[in-house]
């Protein structure tokens, strides 16, 4: 029990230092500072002496980065681990301390995912994050219903135009990245047109084929997005509301009972 005692306070204390707002945006704008001087890295036209300034900073920044993960480990302890945003802070740090060498040469590349970290860091960043998670057995369904309209009209045009446009639909695999092209608008018109030299009445495909692709299918995905995102915050909201009502609930509780003991002190003076 003392010893219980005697280490309560010194996680609690951590657990203060790790959740102040304070501590928490000095390690946002460590975060940005950080990505910004990773950008910088990449330039030919530093001196060496800059070079190396910016070296020292993104290694004493990343000394900043394992301080703080051991202090919310120490704070958490094995909770920290039931978090995935804790672990996803983990694995970037980890990564970023793999030395950019040899076999690990691509870790030089990787050291910008430490800017992901604004993600796990800035709440609204990641209620975005967590709202298209949680729409991915939506995007999953939207998604198969485009390839099937994707696949069906990549049959169609090959069987169609592969005699008059044989460098976009000549077989099934090149009708279907002509369509993904034809599906992002970039470049449709000139496509559409090499068709329509030979049909005319191509137009009625290429046009039906936007309106299912672009129009409907890709905005059924930011449709479920945006449903998903929706219903996390009036979650958050009905949650939020519940424990302020538990909390009003609980103090006017309390108010009743000062009163009903103010009563009976009240009763037991006058007798």
């Amino acid at each position: 029990m003392n010893e219980a005692t005697a280490i309560s306070p010194p996680v609690s204390r951590l657990e203060r230092i790790v959740e102040d707002e304070r501590f928490r945006r000095t390690i946002l704008l460590l975060i940005v500072i950080n990505a910004v001087l990773l950008g910088f890295e990449t330039s030919r036209t530093l001196s060496p002496g800059t070079m190396d300034s910016i070296m020292l900073a993104n290694k004493a920044i990343l000394g900043v980065f394992v301080v703080e993960l051991i202090l919310r480990i120490s704070a958490y302890r094995l909770d920290f681990f039931r978090d995935g945003w804790n672990l996803f802070d983990f694995a970037i740090v980890t990564v970023a301390l793999i030395a950019p060498s040899g076999a690990f040469q691509v870790v030089r590349a990787l050291r910008i995912l430490r800017a992901f970290r604004l993600v796990s860091t800035v709440t609204s960043l990641r209620r975005v994050v967590e709202g298209l998670l949680g729409a991915i057995p939506g995007i999953a369904s939207v998604l198969f219903l485009l390839v099937l309209v994707l696949y069906i009209a990549g049959v169609m045009s090959t069987i169609l135009f592969r005699d008059v446009a044989p460098e976009n639909f000549g077989h099934l695999g090149i009708s279907l990245f002509s369509l993904f092209q034809i599906m992002t608008l970039e470049g449709w018109a000139e496509i559409a047109t090499g068709v329509m030299t030979e049909y005319e009445w191509a137009w009625i495909f290429f046009i039906g084929y936007i309106l299912v692709a672009t129009f409907l299918v890709l905005n059924l995905v930011i449709g479920v997005v945006v449903s998903s995102i929706q219903s996390r915050i009036e979650s958050e909201s009905a949650s939020n509301m519940a424990a302020e009502t538990q909390l009003v609930m609980k103090e006017l509780a309390e108010i009743r009972e000062d009163i009903r003991l103010l009563r009976e002190e009240s009763r037991s003076r006058r007798t």
